[in-house]
């Protein structure tokens, strides 16, 4: 059988806001599957103890690093201004066009029903994201726990999925 080493990664996903349970908590199980730190922000749409968060996320929340804040501004302070990539459909770039760094790469999502405020997307212009889609119109965006996934597993992709097995 091969050795197996698992190589630390610096892979953040942050929720601002997110208002339905059962995305945050298929969010948890992803960043747990994939070696990733969820932190959310507040104000949310509902209390982290909800049974439809504790269900999505089945047995992983123990395994979960999670951090919450109750607010961008506690977010910024503590983790030291870091370079955020914002997932928005307002974006230029194609979420598989950005070279992704393995030190601290924190990637944020908006709240399902508005998206990322366009104070904060105007602040981190140059790290605006997003996965492009066939009719924007008509499809306005994509389920946030998938979103999630597909940006997630393209850092892990870029990384040569070095912490995966």
């Amino acid at each position: 059988m091969e050795e197996w080493e698992a190589v630390e990664l610096a892979l953040h996903v942050v929720l601002l806001e997110p208002e339905i349970p059962q995305n945050t908590g298929n969010i948890a199980r992803t960043c747990v599957a994939t070696g990733a730190t969820l932190h959310l922000i507040g104000p949310m749409g509902f209390s982290i103890d909800e049974k439809q968060v504790k269900r999505a996320g089945l047995d992983y929340w123990e395994l979960l690093d999670l951090n919450y804040y109750d607010r961008y501004a506690d977010f910024l302070e503590k983790n030291k201004h870091p370079k955020v990539y914002c997932a928005t459909t307002k974006a230029q770039k194609n979420h598989s066009e950005v070279a992704y760094p393995q030190d601290d790469t924190y990637i944020m999502f908006g709240k399902e029903t508005a998206g990322i405020p366009k104070e904060i997307l105007k602040d981190h212009e140059e790290t605006c994201i997003r996965i492009p889609m066939v009719d924007i119109e008509r499809a306005r965006s994509l389920n946030l726990s998938n979103a999630v996934s597909i940006v997630v597993y393209e850092v892990l992709r870029q990384w040569g999925y070095s912490n995966m097995r």
